[in-house]
């Protein structure tokens, strides 16, 4: 009698975490759209066009920064354009006043916006949803009347002028056709943007996601609140303070109107509009709001009309935004390429 056979059972590559994206392709497809973006200055001749993709570079940082705690985290803050503005007057008040060397001015915006996040997280630790809005939408419009009331130091509602730039050994930083402040703003955010990838994708950033979908059974299986929205909130809060030291130094000025209610609109929408939970996403919507709304500059009060119309259109056809999109397209595309093979 012979013993029987049993049949060899098929296996099958099982991925790390389904319908993630492998790193390597992630890798490949960051590397190639960064060699993209650093040729751009080559293309682009007038000095306003490089203006443009600056501050779309500091828009994509703190928008993306704010998805790592809006999105993945779950936690409603409405006081991360307050670290932004934290990090500018941070900047400006450590240059101008105290003296400090302007390459240690702007690691100290991205420290002072982290302590700043810790400190407004301890109010909210315990808190849910319309309550943590209330307390972060406080604390933006603290610290704008603390600089307010600080006339003497600050400039008040006039602000902080001829704030000191950054240098780069003898180069002249203002008369080259800026530059250098493209590369080294896009260098802010690449390194913002590989910091939250590889945040997002560590244990750290699984838990984060795991209390925001499911907050009673992540505490039930050993996860601490309290550790976990702390470390969301700072993780992304330094690069957004860093982010506004630099606005600082590029613009030269410091202004309460980093504390308004339309540049966290701008934000907001760039955030919403690339989807949530992304990171890219908010990086996508940042070049297309910004380059779209300076495209439409001669519609006057108009242009937010129709910006607003766009992102109510983008959101309606595909609720996961910008990302969403390319993803069904690039789906798409897929599909007839198979299909025709």
């Amino acid at each position: 009698m012979t013993d029987a056979v049993a049949p060899a059972i098929p296996t099958r590559a099982v991925p790390v975490s389904p319908g993630r994206t492998p790193w390597k392709h992630e890798a490949i497809g960051f590397a190639i759209a960064l060699l993209v973006l650093a040729l751009l200055p080559l293309v682009i001749g007038d000095t306003y066009s490089r203006h443009v993709l600056i501050m779309v570079f500091i828009y994509a940082v703190v928008a993306s920064n704010w998805d790592l705690s809006l999105g993945y985290g779950g936690v409603f803050n409405f006081g991360h354009l307050a670290l932004f503005g934290i990090g500018v007057y941070a900047y400006s008040l450590l240059t101008k006043l105290v003296g400090l060397d302007p390459w240690l001015a702007l690691f100290a915006g991205g420290v002072i916006a982290t302590v700043a996040a810790v400190l407004v997280t301890i109010p909210i630790l315990r808190l849910k949803g319309i309550y943590i809005i209330l307390v972060t939408f406080g604390f933006a419009q603290l610290v704008m009347q603390i600089v307010i009331s600080q006339s003497a130091i600050t400039g008040g509602t006039q602000g902080l002028v001829r704030v000191p730039g950054l240098y780069w050994f003898d180069h002249n930083m203002i008369r080259d056709g800026k530059f250098a402040y493209f590369y080294i703003a896009l260098g802010l955010l690449v390194a913002s943007t590989v910091f939250l990838r590889v945040f997002v994708r560590s244990r750290l950033g699984a838990g984060v996601v795991a209390l925001r979908d499911n907050e009673e059974y992540a505490i039930s299986r050993g996860m601490s609140l309290v550790r976990q929205r702390m470390i969301t909130l700072a993780a992304s809060a330094f690069f957004t303070g860093m982010a506004g030291a630099f606005y600082a130094a590029y613009q030269r000025n410091a202004s309460v109107d980093v504390f308004g209610m339309s540049l966290a609109t701008i934000i907001l929408s760039m955030v919403l509009l690339g989807g949530a939970s992304t990171i890219y996403g908010a990086i996508i919507a940042s070049f297309v709001l910004t380059v779209f709304g300076e495209a439409m500059a001669d519609f006057g009060a108009w242009r937010p009309m129709i910006t607003a119309l766009l992102i109510i259109v983008v959101m309606l056809v595909y609720p996961s935004g910008l990302v969403g999109m390319i993803r069904a397209g690039w789906g798409a595309i897929a599909a007839r390429m198979k299909r025709t093979a």
